[in-house]
């Protein structure tokens, strides 16, 4: 994630659909009781709505939370489909989600040959 923000050392995606409406303090209520984690660790967590047209970004610096928001205009976010609460993805995959890009099936090439 390349700006102000550093890229975290891990990447979570909550697997279930969010109501967008929520902000920092809603989202990190749910990182800590429908997750199990906590949201001031170092990891970004990622939800996206049941469209699967919107992604928010949850992340804590060391100083404060980020909360950032993408939407895209056509097409959807290709989100994956586990029996987990969380899914854990690397920072290439996520690279390719955020573009909309369909990152697992690009997950099943060599790295060399897939880059964002």
């Amino acid at each position: 994630m390349p700006g102000l923000i550093e890229t975290p050392a891990q990447i979570w995606l909550a697997v279930a659909p969010v109501d967008m409406r929520k902000g920092i303090d809603g989202l990190s209520a749910l990182v800590q009781q429908a997750l199990g984690s906590v949201p001031c660790a170092g990891a970004a967590f990622v939800f996206r709505n049941r469209a699967g047209t919107r992604l928010k970004l949850l992340l804590w610096d060391g100083n404060g939370v980020w909360l950032c928001q993408r939407r895209l205009h056509r097409g959807h976010f290709i989100w994956p489909q586990h029996e987990e609460a969380v899914f854990l993805v690397t920072e290439a995959q996520w690279r390719w989600l955020v573009a909309g890009v369909d990152w697992q099936r690009l997950s099943a090439l060599p790295s060399a040959d897939w880059q964002p």
